[in-house]
Formats: structure tokens, sequence, C-alpha cells
């Protein structure tokens, strides 16, 4: 198969954006929050957890600490208490604690507002700040690179990177800056929908032209192997 130049790469990788803007053109986020605040506990909540997991603890998180000041001040294990059906509900309440006193130590009880300001904060990190900034602020200064983005991106052959941080740099490299914001909420919902871990839905899909991978992604279902003819079948 002869290499793809980048300039075919990137024509492939904006029409998948186009693609996707019609098939998801005002995606939201499935996290439940109401300011930048809760935002970003939301997105520290998610890590290694279903948004859905996420939402059915916060609402009870937010009616006690529903501020940065006063989770601040939370004790980290009654907050552990109330996220524990979600993954790392330890660590994860510990960082929900440190994370709001660094806002009202540091930023005067106010979300900060740019990338390096936001991955100071305990448990935040390139992923959780470029939703932040995206969804809270409407500034778009990366792509927030999930497991869907990670697994679409590879699938696609827009990155070989071994790590999230790595095929950001592709894809901040292949696609247009003003691609760039609906990627991670659209990809996501593609994720779901369609081109899931096991058993991606190939047939039918609206990519599969575009896609080098198509019917042949890990997890796809394959044709049932033909079994060898027995010695005792043969001989009949």
């Amino acid at each position: 198969m002869p290499r793809e130049s980048k300039r075919a790469k990137r024509e492939r990788a904006v029409e998948m954006c186009r693609r996707m803007g019609e098939l998801y053109p005002a995606v939201e986020s499935a996290l439940d929050y109401h300011d930048p605040f809760t935002l970003v506990i939301c997105v520290l909540l998610s890590a290694q957890t279903t948004d859905a997991a996420v939402n059915k603890v916060t609402p009870e998180l937010f009616r006690r600490w529903p501020t940065a000041e006063a989770m601040a001040q939370a004790d980290p294990a009654e907050i552990a208490e109330v996220i524990r059906t979600i993954g790392f509900f330890r660590a994860k309440s510990l960082h929900c604690v440190e994370a709001s006193q660094m806002i009202v130590s540091d930023y005067g009880g106010e979300v900060p507002q740019t990338m390096e300001e936001l991955t100071r904060l305990p448990g935040v990190g390139r992923k959780t700040a470029n939703i932040v900034l995206n969804k809270g602020f409407g500034i778009v200064d990366g792509i927030a690179v999930d497991t869907h983005v990670y697994r679409i991106s590879r699938r696609m052959r827009f990155s070989n990177a071994p790590t999230p941080l790595q095929c950001e740099q592709d894809l901040l490299k292949l696609l247009p800056q003003e691609l760039w914001g609906p990627v991670n909420e659209q990809w996501i919902h593609f994720g779901r929908d369609t081109c899931s871990a096991q058993r991606p839905k190939c047939e039918g899909c609206p990519l599969v032209d575009l896609c080098p991978s198509a019917f042949k992604a890990d997890g796809n279902p394959k044709p049932p192997r033909k079994r060898r003819a027995t010695k005792k079948a043969a001989d009949k």
C-alpha cells in the first residue's frame, strides 16, 4: 500500500471533520455542570469513569460543596464517601479539595483561563484543561484527547503516537485550528455510536471510505476460520 502524503492525510482529516459536523451539529457535554468550577470537578472525576457515573454523584457533591470556597474547606474523606461509586474515588476526593484550595488561594476563587494555570491544579492534566477552556470559557487552545479520540485517531491513521498527549500534537498539526473546537465531543459521540472499542460498526459507517482500518480494527468481528478436516473425516 503506497504511503499517504501529508496533503492527502490532511484532506481526509478535514473531510472527516466536515462529516462529523453533519452527523453531530450541536453536541453538548454529557456531564452535568453549572459553571466553570463545577465543570473542572466533573471532568476531574470523569477520568477512568463514565460520564453517567459522574452525573449520579455530583448532585449530592455540589449540594454540599457548590463552590471552590466551600470545597476547599471540605474533608476529603467526606467527599470520598459521596463519590465512592466512581473509580479512584479516594485520589479524586483529595484532588477536589486541593484543586479548590488552589483556585481560592491563587486565583481568588475564580477558575483560571489559561492552559498553564489550569494544569497547575492538582488532578488537572492537559485533557481536562482543554475541556474546561473550550466548554467553560469558549477558548480553543488544543484538542482534548480522551480514549475515544485516541482510538479513532489511530484507526484513521491520523496518529500512531503511543500516548494521548503525543496524539494531540499530531492532530493539532494535521487539522486547521478552526476545526479543533468540536472534535472532542463529536468524536466521543461517534466512538460510542459507531467506532466502539469492541465490535466497531464498520458496515454502514459514514466514514468507511475514509478509514484505512475499516473492517480491520481491533475488536472488529472476523469471519469464522475454516476448520481443518480431521483425519477420520478426510478418510471418509
